[in-house]
């Protein structure tokens, strides 16, 4: 006698659901913290607010959660649109996105050299701004090219709402963990420093490579219709 013959088939399909929504939460929440890569926003984070008081520093890292939100939940939301209107299939965006991706992950895995989020022109050039919550902290320090291209890959694999709410969820958290982490940075900065710095970013820059030969491989695949 099988030793789940006396459990309701409907719990067993709840239980498969459930484990199968926080499959898809981990790896969205992976995929798109490793893209972010919040650690290495820090330093620039620190600063780019050097000159702002403790007050001024708390309500720019506010801001700029939030428009990374809106940023990556409107690519959410409307990259099927996107594909749509200019004619790009699944499989392109895929590979596109993999190749934005394993660029982003070259530089985390080299960050000395090629790891700069922001070109020292950006990054002298936002100095005399006041305000540098949208540009370029959120835009494209924390929600930049490789990230939009992540959210749009969820878009590609989503099959229905509840796909796209989990991702959503996973954004949010992603959100509320680099809010965190900016908080945090003039601490975190001093204890972990910067060969620490260093090797949390190369370890996301491991993974976000490996994500985007995965999204290489599945646009390959799609495109062939070949299983992979």
């Amino acid at each position: 006698m099988l030793m789940f013959e006396f459990i309701p088939n409907t719990v067993l399909l709840h239980t498969a659901a459930l484990i199968g929504a926080w499959g898809l939460f981990f790896a969205s929440f992976t995929s798109l913290f490793s893209v972010v890569n919040p650690l290495a926003a820090m330093p620039i984070f620190l600063s780019l607010t050097d000159r702002f008081t403790e007050k001024e520093r708390v309500h720019t890292a506010n801001k700029a959660a939030i428009y990374m939100f809106c940023v990556l939940i409107t690519f959410l939301l409307i990259g099927t649109f996107i594909l749509s209107f200019f004619g790009i299939s699944l499989a392109g965006i895929r590979i596109a996105g993999g190749l934005i991706i394993m660029r982003a992950a070259y530089g985390m895995l080299n960050p000395e050299s090629a790891g700069k989020k922001l070109s020292d022109e950006d990054q002298a050039a936002a100095l005399q701004k006041e305000d540098v919550s949208f540009s370029p902290l959120a835009l494209p320090l924390l929600s930049g090219p490789g990230s939009i291209a992540v959210v749009i890959g969820f878009t590609t694999q989503a099959e229905g709402v509840m796909d796209y709410l989990i991702n959503g969820i996973s954004i949010v958290s992603v959100v509320a963990v680099t809010y965190g982490l900016l908080r945090l940075a003039p601490i975190s900065v001093k204890y972990i420093g910067h060969t620490g710095l260093n090797v949390m970013t190369r370890l996301m820059g491991f993974i976000a490579l490996a994500i985007s030969v995965q999204f290489i491989l599945s646009g390959i695949s799609r495109y062939f219709g070949i299983g992979i």
